[in-house]
């Protein structure tokens, strides 16, 4: 019965936060009103929803999220180093294709995501069949070792976390 109510709950208290945290106080009438939507909206929208992800290696997400965070630190630097002490003309910017090992589609679109997050690259596209990743790096020395370096970082994580 719980379930039929509130068919992905994270999501109903997700919709419920960031509803009080867009109305910008904490009243009754908005928790009731971020209640509503919160029902609501799983309801309405869960037929549209997949089957949930398999996670495997639920300890393994901390990991990834830490290299993540730091990959984003160090990236956020080599950027603006790159922006600051560099010559547009000689930088090595290029799109490369990045072979896929997942197959699943939550960790595709987390890599997607990941890549896209990390200053000095974005995803660009995905092939019809899910097999290839389109990324664009604003400097890169070979593709060859900057796919090794995603699969070794995010792919890999990946792979066991949704697979």
């Amino acid at each position: 019965m719980l379930l039929r109510l509130f068919p992905h709950p994270l999501l109903s208290v997700w919709i419920v936060a960031v509803w009080v945290l867009l109305a910008n106080e904490v009243t009754f009438g908005q928790l009731v009103l971020g209640l509503i939507l919160g029902v609501l909206i799983p309801l309405a929208t869960s037929a549209y929803w997949p089957g949930r992800p398999r996670v495997g290696a639920p300890l393994m997400m901390i990991e990834f999220m830490l290299v993540v965070l730091w990959d984003i630190v160090v990236s956020n630097i080599q950027v603006a180093s790159l922006i600051l002490f560099r010559r547009g003309d000689s930088l090595q910017s290029r799109f490369i294709t990045l072979p896929l090992d997942l197959r699943s589609p939550e960790a595709i679109t987390v890599l997607a995501g990941t890549i896209t997050m990390t200053p000095g690259t974005v995803s660009a596209d995905v092939s019809a069949d899910g097999r290839a990743l389109l990324v664009h790096c604003l400097e890169t020395d070979g593709a060859e070792a900057t796919v090794a370096q995603i699969k070794q970082r995010y792919e890999r994580r990946l792979k066991r976390i949704f697979e």
